[in-house]
């Protein structure tokens, strides 16, 4: 019974929320009906269906709608993340009911979590409407679909702050741009799709993209999702102009949108450089590039510099950003190389961005209380706070950020058992994970940039999507469902 009052009024807002975001079916449908499309029926089967069941389950639930709580948010985060893939998945095994349920849900579980890997091959033939639902699955999730529920809940009449301090991701959950949390929402969402549009200009100006191919690959790189219309990715094109591009959109998808938003409306560009984060992985990703371009260069990979910092720098930044794009089959490059970028995926993204990891907060703070733990030995008696952006960390947040690296590097061993006891290799196993887990896509061995996720069995699959689901809600909001206090009245 306490159960029930729990999630039956959790039920009632998803409800809501799944029937509004299955509106965004319409996109496709749109260009489906203007292509004159096979995908076109299937598309308006699903929104009619889909329409149909979340007008049942919020009738069915309506007598227990109620204020949310603290833990609802948890719930409903958990709830959205797990049920719109489903959602998601409709219109693709109706269109090929080859698709299995798995691999569909696994495709809407990448595109929603912005993780990019994928179980479909043959995506140059697709129909120009699923390519753009995978895409537009992209986009959607890049800002957070909680984020856009928390912009649309005033008219829903459910607060929005809970869902907010749940799914955010950094240690600085509290801070916000405006006095209410719905116009927090709208402005990152303004921020979000001013730069969406202006990639978009940019890719077919370019001249190597179809408007077709320039807004999907626009979506895939502001929520740096990674998702492409092409089997190739981005090495289709072979393009330096569109690999730049795409380097300086993935660069500012990967910065805290809040910096965005205080740099545009402050008319200050200085912002930037005053933000430890953006900084910090500016430094981090340039230096990388320059390094690890000489060293293909001295393992004969490539034999011009500029050649190789070319090829190096935008998968580089793609992996490491966790978008997923790829130009060069890099799991071919010596391993090393593949290896530091997926290193570098786990702490290279800022907290209030689209990528995934540990966020380079979190890394900031572990890296100054170790300096401060180093001075404690040689000066017991100092007193050394932590300071990030010039703010002083309390210590219950450092403990936090310790408990969630903990608990990261945790559910990497135990999702690389899981596949390794499935059958995989060690190299496809743990890369898989390590993708997963920061939303970054491509992996190496089975799942690196030349093949895709086709090949795994469905418990194999099933692994990964979980591990996409930790990752995205940052591991402790579904990790939290599974503790006997957070039922308890």
């Amino acid at each position: 019974m306490a159960l029930s009052r729990r999630v039956l009024p959790v039920a009632n807002v998803l409800a809501r929320v799944a029937g509004l975001f299955s509106l965004s079916l319409l996109a496709p449908i749109v260009l489906a009906w203007s292509q004159d499309e096979a995908a076109l029926w299937p598309f308006i089967d699903a929104l009619i269906g889909l329409q149909i069941a979340c007008a049942l389950i919020f009738l069915l639930t309506r007598r227990f709608k109620r204020e949310m709580q603290a833990r609802d948010g948890f719930i409903l985060v958990v709830g959205l993340w797990t049920v719109l893939p489903a959602v998601a998945a409709v219109p693709l095994m109706l269109y090929n009911p080859q698709w299995s349920f798995t691999d569909t849900y696994f495709e809407a579980m990448s595109g929603l979590t912005t993780t990019g890997a994928t179980v479909f091959s043959g995506l140059d033939n697709l129909p120009a409407s699923i390519n753009l639902w995978r895409h537009l699955l992209n986009w959607l999730g890049g800002m957070g679909i909680i984020v856009l529920a928390v912009a649309i809940m005033p008219l829903l009449g459910v607060g929005g702050m809970q869902l907010f301090k749940a799914e955010t991701p950094g240690p600085m959950k509290d801070a916000k741009l405006t006095p209410r949390i719905h116009e927090t929402a709208r402005n990152l969402w303004l921020v979000y799709a001013g730069l969406t549009l202006l990639c978009t200009l940019l890719l077919k100006f370019a001249g190597k993209m179809s408007w077709l191919d320039a807004v999907c690959h626009s979506f895939a790189a502001l929520s740096l999702g990674g998702f492409s219309t092409r089997d190739a990715s981005v090495g289709y094109f072979n393009s330096p102009v569109v690999e730049g591009i795409l380097i300086v959109f993935m660069l500012l998808a990967a910065t805290n949108f809040a910096t965005h938003y205080l740099a545009i409306t402050g008319r200050r560009l200085s912002t930037y450089w005053q933000d430890s984060e953006f900084k910090t992985m500016l430094l981090l990703i340039v230096g990388s590039t320059l390094l690890l371009a000489g060293y293909l260069v001295w393992h004969g990979t490539y034999h011009d510099y500029l050649v190789s910092v070319r090829h190096v720098a935008f998968n580089l930044v793609s992996i490491a950003t966790d978008s997923g794009f790829a130009s060069q089959d890099f799991g071919r490059w010596p391993i090393f190389v593949p290896l530091v970028m997926l290193m570098l995926s786990c702490v290279t993204a800022c907290a209030g961005s689209t990528g995934g990891g540990i966020k380079m907060v979190r890394t900031l703070v572990l890296w100054r209380e170790s300096g401060r733990q180093f001075m404690n030995l040689i000066h017991p008696q100092a007193v050394r706070p932590v300071r990030v952006n010039g703010n002083i960390i309390p210590s219950p947040v450092i403990f936090a950020v310790m408990g969630f690296v903990f608990l990261y590097v945790l559910s990497i061993i135990v999702m690389t058992l899981a596949l390794l006891l499935s059958g995989l290799d060690f190299i496809t196993a743990f890369s898989a994970v390590l993708a997963c887990i920061n939303n970054a896509g491509p992996g190496l061995g089975a799942v690196g940039p030349a093949g895709n996720y086709s090949n795994l069995s469905d418990v194999q699959v099933w692994i990964c999507s979980f591990t996409m689901l930790l990752g995205r809600l940052e591991i402790f909001s579904v990790l939290v469902l599974f503790t006997p206090a957070f039922w308890r009245t």
